[in-house]
């Protein structure tokens, strides 16, 4: 595990943690960690994307090879 260290902490900030923790029966670390946990974004499995990117993609027909793509690209230019 990773250890980090916040400085300049404003004490209100800080007082407001310390009885979050203590109405959660938590140290002020823990604490610090569970609320951490709740604001920040989880990472979603590449497979489950790919998995939804594909099924679009086949309930649209539509299959481009990089030929196409590159085709499209260069069309019309000089």
């Amino acid at each position: 595990m990773t250890t980090i260290t916040l400085k300049k902490v404003p004490d209100q900030i800080y007082a407001r943690l310390k009885k979050s923790a203590k109405t959660n029966r938590r140290s002020i670390n823990s604490e610090a960690i569970v609320l951490l946990e709740g604001v920040l974004p989880r990472p979603k499995p590449v497979g489950a994307l790919l998995k939804r990117i594909r099924a679009r993609r086949e309930s649209q027909g539509i299959y481009l090879t990089d030929r196409d793509l590159n085709a499209a690209k260069h069309e019309g230019r000089a």
